[in-house]
């Protein structure tokens, strides 16, 4: 007696993929508009506007939802997490003893405070700068991403963009929105930038933060032709972008001319090494 086959049919395709993209997309919309309207409020008035708390929000769940594409969701916030801790304590101890950065103080311009001594955002600051500069970074050494010095090349690339990054911020954040001031003197590459301690200090931190968080950034499952992402370098160089509009509303040249080659100098190596 001939067996009755049940004729199978097809399931459909799974869904949980669909969530990480569509937050990528929402928050990558999300964060374009806010950070034209915050371009525009940077280049018309100098006084703080509440579109940078917001923005800063957005970059931090854009980085992480662009992240989350290429790495486990567990991957990429206990990274995100790790950066936040070790950037917070490091500001934290910096404002109360002067190291690693060099004696400043927080402004009320910066908003609340972590027990009236660490803003909230810088955490996330944090993030947002080790992460993006992560990106811009393997973009940059992707020609070279078979060599074995690669993933050393990648942590001191890594916080040389990062260092980079922040000495961009401080005339934004210092001399435009007084977010912190710095109490003693000390050199500095432009007159209204930060102490080249604070250079120093962003560097070395970078590289503690990358040496327990990169065993979590690194993708197992990598194809043998993997598709560059240039999520990281919109978002690093709108940075740079904003910073340096700000800079030159305020008539600081010597900043938005460094801000201007750095960001050329970027972008050029890192869009040669992503069409590799």
């Amino acid at each position: 007696m001939p067996l009755s086959v049940t004729p199978q049919t097809s399931l459909p395709p799974s869904r949980d993929g669909e969530m990480p993209v569509l937050g990528y997309w929402l928050s990558s919309l999300l964060l374009a508009t806010v950070f034209l309207y915050t371009l525009v409020a940077a280049a018309l008035k100098s006084k703080a506007d509440p579109g940078e708390a917001l923005l800063l929000l957005l970059a931090t769940w854009s980085t992480l939802a662009a992240l989350v594409r290429q790495l486990p969701a567990q991957n990429a916030l206990l990274a995100a997490t790790i950066i936040a801790l070790i950037g917070g304590a490091a500001h934290w101890v910096g404002v109360k003893s002067g190291v690693p950065f060099g004696p400043f103080m927080f402004g009320p311009e910066i908003g609340w405070k972590l027990l009236n001594t660490l803003p909230w955002t810088m955490p996330l600051l944090w993030v947002v700068a080790v992460l993006n500069s992560r990106g811009v970074a393997r973009l940059v050494l992707r020609p070279w991403r078979k060599i074995r010095a690669y993933g050393f090349w990648l942590i001191g690339l890594t916080a040389l963009f990062t260092m980079l990054f922040d000495g961009a911020l401080e005339p934004f954040a210092v001399q435009s929105r007084h977010h912190w001031i710095w109490t003693n003197g000390g050199y500095s590459l432009t007159p209204e930038g930060a102490p080249i301690s604070n250079s120093v200090g962003w560097f070395v931190i970078t590289l503690l933060m990358l040496a327990f968080v990169t065993p979590l950034l690194i993708n197992k499952q990598l194809s043998k032709r993997s598709v560059p992402d240039f999520h990281p370098l919109a978002v690093w160089l709108g940075g740079l972008f904003l910073f340096a509009v700000a800079a030159a509303r305020h008539e600081f040249w010597a900043a938005a001319a460094m801000d201007a080659v750095i960001g050329i100098v970027a972008a050029t190596f890192a869009i040669r090494g992503g069409r590799w």
